[in-house]
């Protein structure tokens, strides 16, 4: 068993959609980033990334790199659970928090466990999804942006 720590953050950005757990969530201001700026699923991807022992997500996918401008994390997060298989792991479980003052997410973090389950071929049941404020403390807690932190749980694969 191989276990990994994933962190992102990103500040709120106007005129985007936010894009969170794989789901865009209507009527909200979006995060500033290169591609969809997924913070949730860019956590999970560094803790999956991390477990196996292939660095991160800046080093597989450059944010100054124009092929991943606006690009789709949940694609990223597929391309990512491919390599760690092709490196010889299988996910087993990933827990997540993401961080934020606003929106309220508790009505969406079913979906997001669906999605990310959906994205890495992995029994929904294996994710957990939760969220907490930051309770007005620091740049998350005057609602300056959302944070995400993941654990990934791998097995290594028999050949």
């Amino acid at each position: 068993m191989r276990i990994g720590i994933g962190y992102d953050i990103h500040r709120f950005q106007e005129g985007r959609p936010l894009v969170l757990g794989g789901l865009t969530l209507p009527g909200e201001t979006g995060l500033g980033g290169h591609s969809d700026a997924d913070v949730l699923l860019h956590a999970i991807i560094d803790a999956l990334l991390g477990a196996a022992g292939l660095g991160d997500i800046g080093q597989r996918y450059p944010p100054d790199d124009p092929a991943y401008a606006g690009a789709d994390s949940r694609r990223l997060l597929a391309e990512v659970g491919a390599a760690v298989e092709e490196a010889g792991y299988r996910p087993e479980s990933v827990d997540a928090t993401v961080i934020a003052e606003r929106p309220k997410l508790g009505p969406h973090l079913p979906r997001m466990g669906q999605a990310i389950g959906e994205a890495l071929g992995l029994d929904p049941a294996r994710v957990n999804v939760k969220a907490t404020t930051n309770e007005g403390i620091g740049a998350i807690g005057r609602g300056e942006g959302i944070a995400a932190i993941a654990v990934a749980l791998l097995s290594e694969v028999e050949r």
